[in-house]
């Protein structure tokens, strides 16, 4: 649906709150202290921003598979459709035939056949007969009407799943247009928040408060999988799909600024697309976090877990059980990126490890 009152006054809100910082920091641009405090603020904005984005995004996909399962369902009432009316055709030719047959046979008039002094048996056997062919044509009569009433209820719900396909399709382009307002009020605090950020010992602390926070996050984790169903944790012996497909953007290991390097890969590629399990397990976060954007994390047991970061929208709650290869979220720009794609970790006992150790190259 097209933003509530309520979706609407929280949107004008962020918009009041960003114009707010833009004028302070435009003041104070020299005051470091005041735009550390700025830059806070504004990562909060960011964090609104990003979950309105992921709300509106995960609403149009909804709608997107609801208009898939309906074009199904209204195919399969069209076939069903085109069956029956060749069954009825059918139906009312052999109907059709058997009356004129009847009647051509004068089996109607039971008068003359008893005047024409026939032998008992010879009347039984021609009665035997006629009753055989009034059943089947009552029969015939009863399926035609069974095939017309059918018909019948299709075209109704033909009509109602029609009537379905055309809101959901009215409700995709609210969906859409409110997303498209989120990702604009995004992005004009995302370019403020960048300009918070020109020095590279500002951006060396942004890493290093990120990483705490991932930290957290996997100790959290660590802690969530005491209480999770035994499991059978990765191989890499039998190599797994790549979450989503696209190119690797930097690599495990590689340096991402200063000291710090990357604990997983990211993975290019375009916004919207699915993101899959690697292997079963249980979803033990599903938030946003600091610098990650929309993050999703899976126990897979036995201490392994798999981490997917700045995705457009989650499709998944904490507790949810998943199987492999199951749609768990959307790549996205999440978490300040520039650019959309994936930002993929396999983590075992809490330590980092290659994920191309586990997926195939």
């Amino acid at each position: 649906m097209l933003s509530t009152p309520l979706q609407a006054s929280d949107l004008q809100q962020r918009q009041s709150d960003l114009k707010q910082l833009q004028s302070q920091i435009s003041k104070q641009q020299s005051d470091l202290k005041n735009t550390s405090k700025q830059r806070e603020k504004l990562v909060n904005l960011l964090k609104k921003d990003e979950k309105a984005i992921a709300s509106a995004a995960k609403k149009v996909n909804e709608t997107k598979t609801s208009l898939t399962q309906t074009d199904k369902q209204l195919s399969k009432l069209n076939n069903r459709q085109a069956e029956l009316n060749k069954l009825k055709k059918i139906q009312q030719e052999s109907l059709s035939n058997q009356l004129a047959s009847a009647y051509l046979a004068g089996n109607h008039d039971y008068s003359k056949m008893l005047l024409n002094q026939q032998s008992p048996a010879t009347i039984e056997r021609l009665l035997t007969y006629y009753q055989y062919l009034n059943n089947a044509r009552m029969a015939s009569i009863n399926e035609l009407q069974a095939t017309m009433i059918e018909l019948e209820e299709i075209t109704q719900e033909q009509i109602s799943q029609k009537d379905r396909l055309n809101k959901l399709i009215l409700n995709q382009q609210q969906q859409a247009k409110q997303l498209t307002l989120e990702q604009s009020q995004r992005q004009n605090t995302l370019s403020l928040l960048q300009k918070t950020l020109n020095s590279s010992g500002a951006k060396l602390e942004q890493l290093q408060i990120e990483e705490a926070s991932l930290k957290r996050v996997v100790e959290q984790a660590i802690t969530a999988m005491r209480n999770s169903p035994k499991m059978d944790g990765l191989s890499s012996k039998n190599k797994l799909s790549w979450p989503t497909k696209g190119r690797i953007k930097s690599g495990f290991g590689s340096q991402r600024s200063g000291q710090v390097k990357w604990k997983g890969v990211t993975v290019s590629a375009p916004e919207g697309q699915t993101i899959t399990a690697i292997a079963p397990g249980k979803v033990i976060y599903a938030d946003w976090l600091r610098g990650f954007g929309m993050v999703l994390v899976v126990d897979h047991g036995k201490g392994y877990m798999s981490l997917y970061g700045h995705a457009q929208t989650l499709l998944k709650n904490a507790g949810d059980l998943v199987n492999k290869g199951e749609s768990v979220a959307l790549v996205g720009r999440s978490g300040g990126q520039t650019e959309p794609g994936l930002y993929f970790e396999v983590r075992h006992k809490g330590q980092a490890v290659d994920p191309a150790r586990y997926c195939k190259r």
